[in-house]
């Protein structure tokens, strides 16, 4: 029982890091201004912008004509990364 419960932790902290990496990529997509046919921007797009609208929804991101929305997620993504990890190391070991 503890390797499932291990193991469901590494895929959660795997999923979370992939999706931290997919913020920056977008983060660094609107730099460059790309084609916004491209199907691959337009999968990061759909799988960012929902974020990005809690994010907004919450505070104010929006600073001198910056947008620190992806910084922001960002910062979320990693401390629910670590608060999943130590709850689910409590769970494994009691």
């Amino acid at each position: 029982m503890e390797g499932i419960i291990s193991g469901l932790g590494g895929i959660v902290h795997s999923l979370l890091t992939v999706y931290t990496w997919i913020v920056i990529i977008g983060a660094l997509l609107t730099w460059v201004r790309p084609d916004p046919y491209n199907p691959i921007v337009q999968i990061i797009y759909r799988l960012t912008e929902p974020a990005y609208r809690a994010v907004r929804r919450m505070m104010p991101t929006v600073f001198n004509g910056l947008d620190l929305a992806p910084i922001i997620l960002i910062i979320l993504l990693n401390i629910l990364d670590v608060v999943l990890v130590n709850v689910i190391n409590a769970v494994v070991l009691p």
